[in-house]
């Protein structure tokens, strides 16, 4: 099977992860640059270019779609599913995920627990929110933050009215409650077509409430309990997601779902857990190729 991996960094340690295991699957990977593609349609239908020349199409496609670039890559793997090449992520999925808010929605329609958010209007009274969220501290999130960033914890009612004020100029915003008893610990946890195949627990380094890799945090290999991994599970599946990265606080009122990554980095996680977890997400793809294939 040819399988594109869609990437803009060819030497990124996920992207190599995954060329590996499609070599060692008895695949053939193809790196493309997404940025570097062309969608054209016309009276033929679907076409893409790529680096000026009409692409080869794959057998199957696994998108590793950055942030920056999340309407564009949903566009490109529109332009696949039309073309009939299945894909780890789906377009609709990509897009659900990246909207924070939305994916919280979905996952609340669901009955999966959130930490209790709330996106207010510019002009809202913020002794509501501060109310709504439980009071201070509270956390306030741009609705597109990734690797932590965007991500602030105020103490106060100034300090919150302050951060609001510039956030609201800037881009949108929601505003979370704070969940002390996590202690600046979450677990990141990797589902690849329904099953778990890797957990590792996040913790904060002294100062900081972020517990992200990014912002210095350190991680451990992680087992979750039974609810834990159905938690993950469902959360991933609320979203149409078949390979994603679940954040998990553990509360008081137990597991609640942070946030999810609809292109998880395998660095941290291969490392900590020794999971093939790009054998995994391979596996996974040649699956979605050979039910095609059935359909056909």
């Amino acid at each position: 099977m040819e399988i594109a991996i869609l990437t803009r960094g060819p030497g990124l340690y996920s992207t190599q992860s995954l060329y590996k295991a499609c070599i060692a699957q008895g695949h053939i990977p193809v790196l493309v640059d997404y940025s570097r593609c062309s969608l054209l349609l016309g009276k033929e239908g679907a076409q893409i270019f790529y680096q000026d020349k009409q692409l080869h199409i794959p057998d199957g496609i696994i998108p590793r779609i950055g942030a920056t670039f999340t309407q564009e890559g949903a566009a490109l793997i529109r332009h696949f599913e039309w073309l009939k090449v299945p894909a780890t992520l789906p377009s609709r999925a990509l897009v659900q995920a990246r909207d924070k808010l939305h994916s919280l929605q979905r996952l609340t329609k669901k009955g999966i627990d959130v930490p209790v958010t709330v996106m207010a209007e510019p002009g809202a009274n913020i002794r509501l929110i501060e109310e709504q969220v439980g009071g201070f501290p509270c956390i306030v999130k741009a609705l597109e933050s990734t690797h932590g960033l965007g991500v602030k914890l105020v103490h106060t009612h100034q300090e919150l009215k302050q951060v609001l004020e510039t956030m609201t100029r800037e881009e949108p915003y929601f505003v979370q409650e704070f969940i002390a008893e996590s202690k600046g610990e979450d677990v990141r946890v990797l589902v690849v077509d329904g099953q778990v195949v890797g957990a590792m627990k996040r913790v904060a380094r002294e100062g900081e409430f972020r517990s992200n890799l990014h912002q210095g945090g350190v991680a451990y290999n992680a087992k979750l309990t039974p609810l834990g991994e159905a938690v993950a599970i469902r959360a991933a599946s609320a979203l149409g997601l078949g390979v994603a990265g679940v954040d998990i606080l553990e509360s008081n009122r137990g597991p609640l779902v942070l946030e999810i990554n609809a292109s998880p980095g395998l660095e941290g996680i291969q490392k900590v857990t020794g999971q093939n977890i790009a054998g995994h997400i391979v596996r996974y793809m040649e699956r979605l190729i050979l039910e095609k294939d059935e359909e056909e």
